[in-house]
């Protein structure tokens, strides 16, 4: 097996006090490999996206550990965390966060530009990235004229822009329809094809068939794990299959 890429211990997120205390994440182990897709699943609420903000050092846990790549998360500065995020963590939003006055090259330019990269550089790879998605020709396209399935591929494309250790998708599906999910589904076969290592909350059965490994979580805490057999690339086939 890969060395582990990824790795959190007894992590937790609480709110609120007393009576009123709630455990989003509730001491929560996690161990991802490199060049694994991870897959967390479960209904809305039971704490998968809070998971993975902290995973992503977007969120602060109230206990427990963070690794990445040898680096504690956890007891990081802010300055450091943003800097860790910037080169070694890529993100994928439900909602896309794109910036809507800028054009897709644009959009997938901007990490490259704020981690320090020469213009030149960020926009040469970019146009690769852009290339690699299926949407080179549409990278001088606003958001606002790009279709739902090619926003979220445009996010995927910022996502690499830094060559990052690990992917985090927060629902990257959850705004699609079907055909789209396919589409995006397809791209991350060929991520872990390439060896990138995923981490995907999802409550769709569709993008959790795609990992190699699938954690079902509800009420703060893990309570299933499934290693999926067929890997990725084939529970790909098998949906693309009931899709047609």
């Amino acid at each position: 097996m890969s060395e582990n890429v990824l790795q959190a211990r007894g992590l937790s997120k609480t709110f609120g006090r007393g009576e009123g205390l709630v455990r989003a994440v509730d001491e929560v182990d996690l161990e991802v490999c490199a060049g694994e897709t991870v897959a967390v699943m479960g209904p809305s609420g039971c704490g998968k996206s809070t998971l993975l903000h902290m995973l992503g050092g977007l969120e602060r846990p109230s206990g427990g550990e963070i690794v990445l790549a040898g680096s504690r998360l956890d007891q990081m500065g802010e300055r450091a965390l943003a800097r860790l995020r910037r080169t070694a963590i890529g993100f994928v939003f439900q909602a896309f966060h794109l910036i809507d006055e800028l054009t897709a090259r644009e959009n997938v330019e901007l990490p490259a530009l704020l981690a320090g990269r020469s213009p030149r550089a960020a926009r040469r790879q970019a146009v690769s990235l852009l290339e690699r998605v299926g949407l080179a020709d549409r990278a001088t396209f606003l958001p606002s004229a790009l279709s739902g399935g090619q926003r979220q591929r445009v996010g995927i494309a910022r996502a690499l822009s830094n060559d990052p250790l690990v992917v985090l998708a927060d629902e990257p599906t959850g705004n699609l329809d079907s055909a789209a999910t396919m589409e995006v589904l397809r791209l991350f076969d060929a991520l872990h094809t390439a060896g990138q290592t995923l981490v995907m909350v999802t409550h769709d059965p569709r993008v959790a068939a795609t990992a190699d490994r699938l954690i079902s979580m509800r009420d703060g805490a893990f309570v299933d794990e499934t290693r999926m057999s067929g890997g990725t690339r084939g529970n790909l086939g098998a949906l693309a299959g009931l899709e047609g």
